[in-house]
């Protein structure tokens, strides 16, 4: 993921509880290495327990991606976000039927 891409997603993700002043831990991963391990798993098309040792463990990646697609950002952003990233990787991007 390139800085800018990053800067763009940064503030759509959901803020972590021990931010808001609800209590709990500080995460133990980086967001960005999360979400750079679910577009790998979205690029090769792998399942959540085959995720290479070089991102973080693969449970720790879903807990993330259901938090992630429970916030509203999931519903409102991944479809404007999604060609404009596919250009961006030289890929086209997926049309889903409906």
């Amino acid at each position: 993921m390139t800085d800018a891409e990053w800067t763009a997603i940064r503030p759509l993700l959901p803020v972590p509880g021990w931010l808001r002043g609800r209590g709990g831990q500080p995460e133990a991963y980086c967001h960005r290495a999360i979400l750079d391990a679910i577009r790998y798993l979205v690029d090769n098309g792998i399942k959540w327990r085959a995720m290479p040792a070089d991102f973080p463990p693969w449970d720790r990646v879903y807990a993330f991606f259901r938090r992630w697609r429970d916030h509203a950002w999931s519903r409102s952003s991944t479809t404007d976000c999604a060609p404009r990233s596919a250009r961006s990787w030289g890929g086209t991007p997926s049309r889903r039927p409906a």
